[in-house]
């Protein structure tokens, strides 16, 4: 009889163990975004959307366009389909277009792929930039940009082309990378 008086403890702990498991079964709420992490679906669709980034002076910075917006859960990149991005300074408005893109979960860089398409409007120029990519990455707050695709540049009748290139706002600078050519047509000067 002694010995049946240690069980009790054990047998009382083994119930509240096995009622504890049970009941959190019955409680427990199927969560819909776990359940969409693991399958793979978005969040939503967004059609026909448009993204306004502002300076910390109040200017409008950025301004992305979008036939569809794709947000993934967790740390998955936004995806956009036929995405354009207008990219403003005090004197010149940017024009970004390709067949799609992705952005980076903090929204720092930008990839675009599938006939990516820049042209630069600057006041006073009447023959903008242009260039042509299959890709081009993106980062708009330091105003920078890579392509590691071959790329096609052209201002009026002047060409460039190159294997990819690197370009820096900030700096003015853009470099072409690897099998660089350049055709730029001589100017024909009138005697006087």
């Amino acid at each position: 009889m002694q010995a049946s008086y240690r069980l009790y403890p054990v047998i009382a702990l083994a119930l509240i163990a096995a009622g504890s498991i049970l009941l959190e079964q019955a409680t427990r709420v199927d969560e819909p975004a776990g359940e969409a992490m693991r399958s793979g679906a978005p969040d939503f669709v967004a059609e026909r959307s448009r993204i306004v980034g502002f300076g910390v002076d109040g200017a409008e910075r950025y301004e992305l366009l979008a036939e569809t917006i794709v947000p993934f859960p967790a740390a998955a990149p936004l995806r956009l389909h036929q995405p354009r991005l207008l990219l403003r300074t005090v004197d010149s408005v940017t024009r970004i277009v390709a067949q799609g893109a992705e952005v980076s979960p903090g929204g720092e860089q930008v990839d675009f792929a599938g006939g990516v398409e820049v042209d630069r409007r600057t006041e006073g120029d009447p023959t903008p930039p242009r260039l042509r990519s299959e890709t081009l990455s993106v980062w708009p707050d330091s105003h920078r940009a890579r392509s590691d695709t071959p790329v096609r540049l052209t201002q009026g009748a002047s060409t460039a082309t190159a294997r990819g290139l690197r370009a820096d706002n900030l700096f003015g600078t853009l470099e072409l990378i690897g099998d660089v050519e350049v055709h730029m047509p001589s100017r024909q000067q009138n005697p006087s």
